[in-house]
């Protein structure tokens, strides 16, 4: 089966061909409780790809771990700098 079309309107950016982007734009919602609820979806949509997670895996550890070894290697830099081995001392 086929999936509808989606109108403009609905449509999301990726989803809008190069030449219809300007009128994409002009049918956006620019008011405060239009721009407000631009912001909650965005923020709902990163909340449940990246946080409310149906099956966690070891993904999610590894880059918490990757991410410490980065930093505490950028932290202790100046101090592991002098402590190389040098052909000419």
């Amino acid at each position: 089966m086929a999936d509808r079309p989606v109108p403009l309107k609905d449509a999301r950016l990726l989803d809008v061909k190069l030449g219809q982007v300007p009128s994409w734009i002009a049918m956006r919602d620019f008011t405060p409780s239009g721009l407000t609820g631009a912001v909650r979806r965005g923020y709902d949509r990163y909340l449940n790809k990246y946080i409310n997670v149906k099956k966690g895996g070891i993904g999610g550890i590894a880059m918490v771990l990757f991410g410490y070894v980065v930093v505490s290697y950028i932290w202790n830099y100046e101090h592991l700098k002098h402590d190389r081995w040098r052909k000419y001392h």
